[in-house]
């Protein structure tokens, strides 16, 4: 399990760190919830937007990588986040 969601996360923060326009501030965490793992990204505050995108299609397309990527190991719930 974890190793599925390692890889999860490694193709989450390649993805990211083609997008921004800092890739070195890019950082990527861990959380575990009750049903839930959570992926939080953290980004340099003038690359928020390119991660979020035009009425959030590329946080939305990132977020179905991440479930499709999990779905295909155990099938645990992934939602991937950005924080502030």
């Amino acid at each position: 399990m974890e190793k599925d969601i390692q890889r999860t996360t490694d193709l989450i923060k390649t993805i990211v760190v083609s997008l921004v326009d800092e890739p070195d501030v890019v950082e990527v965490t861990v959380r575990e919830a009750p049903s839930t793992t959570v992926i939080e990204l953290k980004v340099a505050p003038g690359d928020n937007g390119k991660v979020i995108g035009r009425q959030g299609r590329v946080i939305r397309a990132l977020r179905t990588i991440a479930r499709a990527s999990a779905a295909y190991g155990e099938g645990s719930f992934v939602d991937v986040e950005i924080l502030d």
